[in-house]
């Protein structure tokens, strides 16, 4: 039996002196010193004590030697577990237990709130600081640079990837050897990598999009990756001309857009630019073809799934739409509450099944029955429709769904009609409560550039184009809008902040 990720993903590349990671000072490594190093880390693992099956969590700064731990892990077959480097202690300490992780990779500056931690919870704890230094490195300098490869199949566990957890306790989505393989390689064909191409990797490598996706992806096509901590505006204007490929989520396409270095000279050399983990502004499109001729292609995944659509290579790349199904995902969009197919253009509940579909929540049984259908279909939990060319768009979140006095409302219809209006950048709707209709729209705005929004002619402009149940009944300008570390609106911290406006003194 083989290793189904890494001899695909890794083992391919064995012996191969061709650069595989340049970093922001230029210094290359190679494919074959990245694999030794990847190597000495498996050692290091087992030494610690972990088998196949085991737990690695690690919640450290982008490195290459960040990057190597993942390729241990697979090597190992030990199932790899990052975590943003902005969660705190507590947060880290429910996932060590949930995951029953065995070993820790902490940055040493967090080292004296993780270790009583790992104490409590019996795990083994290391360090790797942003640089890659740290106990764990020194530790497996010592160990040869070939590992024996251990023995693991498609069903196997490869990764669990928590959620955001931002409506209750976070879930691990079980992810296996066949998941996150069958969608790179649905990706690496459909966008079209090959060894000719250069990736500028600015996005973290604990969320799905910088490791799964673009990691996995330039493995796959033997592309070469600049390699960042993180963005950097000047360094991506410095390398674009020595690239072709840029993944990224919206701000980084705004904040280049706000550079006049950036233009159609600079990016004459860049065939793809794609954008994901959050919702492009139509604006933003028009401004970055205008700018540079290249038109951004947009795509929808998730935690548990990876990759489920993508806007066509060749063909119209449609604003406000993230494409069509991948090859091998069925989609198809349902009413929520009876799960019954409902008609092309109606909006409803997004479900995909396909090779890329997680296994499960770790130990969390009743949430797993109720996402994940026993037909294979995973429910997403995304509002969205299907046009008559087959586009899917995304209109919202069912939590973020307004139930106002009976009537469904969705904040993505009005956020349109606000991301439009003059003086307007970016909006966000969400629901609070109310006590005659249950809930309310609320509306936040964010100014564009050295304007102020005019409330009450957009006021007059929403009236006019939205049905009185839908119009927000109060607004809110607010310089930026909160989000997560993949650009995400975080609407759960707007609707605490703004619950108890329309609460009735008692």
């Amino acid at each position: 039996m083989a290793n189904t990720l890494y001899d695909e993903l890794f083992g391919k590349h064995a012996g191969r002196d061709t650069p595989f990671l340049i970093l922001q000072d230029d210094t290359c490594i190679t494919h074959a010193a990245f694999l030794a190093k990847a190597a000495q880390f498996a050692h290091e693992i087992t030494a610690q004590g972990l088998v196949a099956g085991d737990r690695l969590a690690v919640q450290i700064g982008k490195s290459p030697n960040a990057l190597a731990v993942y390729a241990a892990c697979v090597q190992s077959g030990v199932i790899f577990l990052p975590l943003n480097t902005a969660y705190t202690g507590p947060e880290v300490e429910y996932f060590i237990e949930n995951s029953g992780a065995k070993l820790v990779l902490c940055d040493p500056a967090k080292l004296s709130d993780i270790a009583p931690i790992c104490a409590r919870l019996s795990a083994r704890v290391e360090t790797m600081a942003a640089d890659g230094s740290g106990t764990f490195a020194d530790k497996a300098a010592a160990y040869p640079a070939e590992f024996a490869t251990v023995d693991r199949g498609p069903d196997d566990l490869a990764a669990f990837l928590y959620t955001s957890g931002t409506t209750g306790r976070s879930k691990g989505a079980m992810l296996s050897h066949e998941n996150l393989l069958s969608n790179s390689q649905t990706l690496a064909e459909y966008w079209r990598f090959t060894d000719r191409d250069i990736l500028l990797h600015a996005l973290p490598i604990f969320h799905t999009h910088g490791l799964f996706v673009a990691t996995n992806v330039c493995l796959l096509g033997g592309s070469v990756i600049r390699f960042y901590a993180g963005f950097d505006c000047d360094a991506l204007i410095r390398d674009i001309p020595k690239a072709t490929a840029l993944m990224g989520v919206p701000t980084f396409y705004t904040r280049l857009l706000d550079d006049p270095r950036f233009d159609a000279e600079l990016t004459k050399s860049m065939r793809l630019f794609v954008s994901g983990s959050a919702p492009l502004l139509a604006e933003t499109h028009i401004q970055f073809e205008e700018r540079t001729g290249h038109r951004i292609l947009e795509r929808y995944g998730m935690t548990e799934t990876n990759m489920n659509t993508s806007n066509p290579y060749d063909g119209d790349r449609r604003a406000g739409t993230v494409g069509y199904p991948l090859p091998g995902v069925e989609l198809k969009v349902c009413d929520p509450e009876t799960g019954a197919e409902i008609p092309t253009g109606d909006v409803g509940v997004i479900e995909v099944r396909g090779p890329n579909v997680f296994k499960g929540y770790w130990q969390m049984p009743e949430k797993t029955r109720e996402e994940l259908r026993e037909n294979g279909f995973f429910i997403t939990g995304d509002l969205g429709f299907v046009d008559d060319r087959g586009y899917v768009t995304i209109v919202g979140r069912a939590k973020d769904l307004i139930i106002s006095g009976g009537y469904n409302i969705y904040p993505k219809e009005i956020e349109m009609i606000l991301d439009d209006q003059e003086g307007v950048l970016e909006s966000a709707v969400v629901g609070v409560p109310h006590p005659d209709f249950g809930e309310t729209v609320v509306a936040v705005l964010v100014p564009a550039k050295s304007q102020t929004p005019d409330i009450a002619a957009i006021q007059s402009n929403v009236e006019a184009q939205l049905a009185r149940f839908k119009q927000p009944r109060s607004y809110h300008v607010m310089d930026i809008l909160p989000r997560n570390t993949m650009g995400k609106v975080q609407k759960n911290i707007l609707r605490d902040q703004f619950k108890d406006l329309f609460a009735k003194p008692l």
